[in-house]
């Protein structure tokens, strides 16, 4: 895994449009990546965007490649993430999670995440708009797996 910085901001742009019906820029990833507090990872076919502020950390975004999917790689930059988080004082994790997107749920679900909440009407597609579901988990030492690396 390789720490993100403002120069992989074209590349998970472009990541990013695989997996995401509004993908983000590559401004808005160079900006979030310039932002203090916000950290991330990339493998070999994915990558997560984190922030860590007043003890708590966000994943505000995972992509894996369709193509790469269900290999491991998702749970691994998870658990990294959770791991950096802690690190720096996080003692807990949250996300918001589209309530169509099953898979991703099970992968949060399956890392130690669970509802804490909802967000009606928060993204929107073509033809409707969907809830978000907001997920939390605590990052205690003794609650969060050290990381054990992409094919764990």
């Amino acid at each position: 895994m390789t720490a993100l910085s403002t120069a992989d901001a074209e590349a998970l742009a472009r990541a990013h449009a695989l997996s995401f019906d509004r993908p983000w820029s590559a401004e808005e990833f160079s900006d979030l990546l310039s932002s203090p507090g916000v950290f991330g990872f990339s493998g070999p076919n994915g990558f997560i965007l984190c922030r860590a502020a007043a003890g708590e950390a966000e994943i505000l975004t995972l992509a894996v490649d369709p193509d790469a999917r269900r290999a491991g790689l998702g749970r691994a930059l998870v658990e990294l993430a959770m791991n950096v988080a802690a690190l720096a004082g996080a003692e807990s994790m949250f996300l918001e999670v589209a309530e169509d997107n099953a898979p991703a749920q099970a992968l949060y679900t399956a890392a130690g995440f669970g509802l804490a909440g909802r967000r009606p009407r928060y993204y929107r597609r073509a033809d409707r708009e969907i809830d978000a579901l907001v997920m939390r988990r605590d990052l205690n030492s003794s609650d969060v797996a050290p990381y054990a690396g992409p094919t764990a």
